[in-house]
């Protein structure tokens, strides 16, 4: 892609004009088209993007929002920055994604919102979770940061609850060459609130309707997410297609490799396998040039950021076994056959 970025950075240095112009516009609908959401919001970045979004909601001091803990520590701090209060909630063994049927024994009269997070690419089962936030009133934001392209029942994660967050973050499916994040809704009245939250509050130039943030996409990251949506439904599918040979060629080895529900469309932003002999696996595989990295060591409850909550080791025993166990492999789309076999017979290797 790299002439086309080039143009599409040139044309941006060449208008002179860096900040919320047409490259932002254009992104921002193109993107909305993607994901089959009616707005798009483009923002600095994936955690802004969430905390963003809890602000369009009015959600703050007082206000508790259940999420889960083993994710990147920007989904657990977007809730603390506008003041609310995380709660969170186990997860299912299979897919790493909040256990549904855990969040009603959670619900206070303070909860005022539920922050799923799509990991590693794959839904989080969302049915059940919407009946619950309808049932109780409750603001359902999707934290989709790793999950750009990836389906639940048919259709694309993010324009399933009331607004969906994604981070453009250059590791991602869909990254930037810098930050950068999105916020997908169908509700006109927070997509216009959104606007104005994401520049000062504004609602015109100097005329300020909230008590907003700075928090922008600005023109030459939209010009070059522009040109790289165009290409992610093919890079998404070669994950797929790499992930596959993954899964066959592991097949009868001591590790867990990836679970796709009958319901998802598994994005891959991360092939995330599990052995119990984690550590001694990275290491084994780092003498033989294979890179791998660990997503996420330490659950966001066991941090020391967040020890006032008095969520103590025990609270949540799947989170805190799978990241014991969780070991994520190369899987990104230039990856080929042969470096994908040497990566598998590495991981043989190591058990014989």
């Amino acid at each position: 892609m790299k002439n086309e970025i080039d143009e599409a950075i040139f044309q941006v240095l060449e208008s002179g004009w860096y900040i919320l112009g047409e490259n932002v516009k254009a992104f921002e609908k193109e993107f909305a088209d993607y994901c089959g959401a009616k707005f798009a919001i483009g923002v600095g970045n994936g955690l802004e993007a969430l905390q963003l979004a809890m602000l369009a909601y009015d959600i703050g001091n007082g206000d508790e929002v259940i999420t889960v803990a083993n994710t990147a520590t920007a989904t657990v701090l977007a809730i603390s920055l506008t003041g609310a209060k995380p709660v969170f909630v186990d997860i299912t063994s299979e897919t790493y994604g909040m256990d549904v049927t855990q969040i009603e024994k959670k619900l206070t009269n303070k909860t005022k919102a539920i922050l799923p997070v799509h990991l590693f690419g794959h839904p989080v089962n969302i049915n059940p979770l919407l009946e619950i936030a309808a049932e109780n009133n409750l603001v359902v934001i999707e934290d989709a940061c790793q999950a750009h392209g990836a389906e639940y029942h048919g259709r694309k994660v993010g324009a399933l609850g009331h607004v969906g967050c994604f981070s453009f973050y250059p590791t991602k499916n869909l990254g930037a060459f810098g930050d950068g994040g999105m916020i997908i809704t169908c509700d006109e009245e927070i997509a216009e609130r959104l606007l104005s939250l994401r520049n000062y509050g504004q609602k015109t130039r100097y005329e300020y309707q909230f008590k907003g943030i700075n928090s922008r996409l600005d023109e030459i990251q939209a010009a070059i997410l522009r040109v790289k949506l165009k290409h992610l439904g093919e890079r998404n599918q070669k994950r797929r297609e790499n992930a596959r040979l993954y899964d066959e060629l592991l097949q009868g080895t001591d590790v867990i490799t990836p679970t796709e529900k009958d319901y998802a469309k598994h994005a891959y932003h991360l092939y995330v396998i599990r052995s119990q002999r984690r550590n001694e696996l990275q290491r084994f595989l780092e003498a033989r040039e294979i890179a791998t990295l660990i997503h996420y060591p330490i659950p966001v409850h066991l941090q020391k950021a967040y020890e006032d909550l008095g969520v103590h080791r025990g609270a949540l025993p799947i989170t805190e076994k799978t990241a014991n166990e969780i070991l994520s492999l190369p899987i990104y789309p230039e990856l080929n056959k042969d470096q994908i076999e040497k990566v598998v017979d590495s991981i043989k290797s190591f058990f014989e």
